[in-house]
């Protein structure tokens, strides 16, 4: 009778602490969603009634180079992002793994960049990049070069990949480290008997056996890439030439500057769906499951 009685109480505790994230995500997550896809297939200026108009929106968004245009920003800015993510995270992982004493305040510090504020932190970096910053200074006093950062369509896009870098790599190596904690040792101590060098141990034992956290590093940087607005809009202004704008950035000047709130709300519901398509197929892809004999 007791235990039953103390089960339901954990059957209590454990429902409400669920109904509490349920409730959570049907405010904030799934009704937004909801009410943006109705959205979607009305005309509608914030000021007059909503009038539907199918997928007259969605014929529109897809032949609009403007949006297409940061959609392929999101490709660029991936081809520098992931290299940096995943090289950065290791480092961070195999690094505090040789951290003896003081390792909770080594991984304290590596969060430090990821709850820090994204606007000051651009802001910062702004003054890094720019033709008089301390880079430059420093690189002009060294070779007698000055980086355009900000001003090459490339260089702009690598700038922008390394502040977002800078702010959630720290947070991937934990993710990362924690995945160093669950590989068994006995499997390093076999590679070794069979005279496996360093690389051959990194390679055939280490990353098969993080994969779920690389994984999930990669879900991270998929869905960062897709919602990229702060570092862009601060550093570069989406220049030059439209070279670092991003989806979100197109969606709030469509709603709030064009005042056209429909058809901000039909790229939505485009850029959640692709976000979402794209972190499946990386999953289908790259996914695969670590069997140990």
């Amino acid at each position: 009778m007791i235990r039953r009685a103390a089960i339901s109480r954990e059957a209590i505790v454990g429902l409400t602490l669920v109904g509490v994230y349920l409730a959570y995500t049907a405010v904030f997550w799934a009704y937004p969603f909801f009410w943006l896809a109705k959205l979607s297939v009305t005309q509608w200026r914030f000021f007059d009634d909503p009038v539907f108009v199918g997928a007259r929106n969605l014929v529109r968004i897809v032949q609009d180079p403007q949006f297409l245009g940061s959609l392929w920003n999101v490709v660029r800015f991936l081809a520098f992002y992931l290299p940096l993510a995943f090289g950065g995270s290791l480092l961070v992982a195999f690094g505090l793994q040789q951290v003896g004493r003081g390792r909770a305040f080594v991984a304290l510090c590596f969060l430090l960049s990821n709850v820090s504020s994204g606007v000051a932190l651009s802001l910062v970096f702004l003054k890094i990049f720019s033709t008089t910053g301390p880079l430059n200074n420093t690189l002009y006093d060294a070779v007698g070069i000055r980086i355009p950062w900000t001003n090459h369509p490339t260089l702009a896009m690598l700038a922008i990949a390394l502040v977002v870098a800078w702010k959630f790599v720290g947070y991937y190596g934990l993710i990362v480290y924690s995945g160093l904690l669950t590989v068994p040792k006995e499997l390093y101590d076999a590679a070794r008997l069979d005279h496996a060098g360093v690389w051959r141990r990194l390679v055939n034992i280490t990353l098969p056996m993080l994969n779920p956290q690389l994984m999930m590093v990669l879900t991270f940087a998929i869905l960062v890439s897709f919602g990229l607005f702060t570092e862009p809009f601060l550093i570069t202004g989406g220049g030059p030439a439209d070279s670092t704008v991003p989806p979100q950035m197109v969606i709030y000047e469509t709603a709030f500057r064009r005042l056209q709130p429909s058809h901000a709300a039909t790229m939505s519901i485009i850029i959640s769906l692709a976000s979402y398509l794209l972190v499946v197929l990386a999953r289908r892809l790259f996914e695969r499951k670590v069997v140990i004999a």
